[in-house]
């Protein structure tokens, strides 16, 4: 079943945000929460994280109907690559080296700002690349 296109966008710039605010303070704590709740929109789609439940019961029903639908495997692929990123900048946050986890959240942020802000979702753009060519190979 498709999604409302609203939700993954609203996902994204709370994600913005939190990676943001991580970047800015260095707090691994809070970087391991949006770790979290990337690992749950991955296993879950993005409807069971817990920005997609936040928008669920409280942003969407003091929205209007959605006009705009896509399929859920895409965006979920996407919360599989923050999960890499968050993970990776987890791990240089916490054990070193301090770049890579200032290298990887900031690219983290960078995804989810493009989609929060202009409705371009990198990771879906890849699931849809790494589709076309296993459909091509096989």
């Amino acid at each position: 079943m498709d999604i409302d296109v609203r939700g993954p966008r609203f996902g994204a710039a709370v994600t913005a945000t939190v990676l943001a605010v991580v970047l800015v303070t260095g707090n691994a704590w809070l970087l391991a929460w949006q770790t979290l709740a990337f690992l749950l929109g991955t296993a879950g789609g993005v409807g069971r994280s817990p920005y997609g439940l936040l928008f669920a019961r409280a942003v969407r029903p003091r929205l209007g109907p959605p006009t705009e639908f896509e399929a859920p495997e895409p965006p979920r692929f996407a919360q599989a690559v923050g999960l890499l990123f968050a993970g990776l900048g987890l791990v240089g946050l916490t054990l070193g080296p301090g770049w890579l986890g200032l290298a990887a959240t900031g690219a983290a942020l960078a995804a989810a700002f493009l989609n929060a802000a202009f409705g371009y979702c990198l990771g879906c753009e890849l699931y849809l690349l790494v589709r076309r060519m296993t459909v091509r190979a096989g």
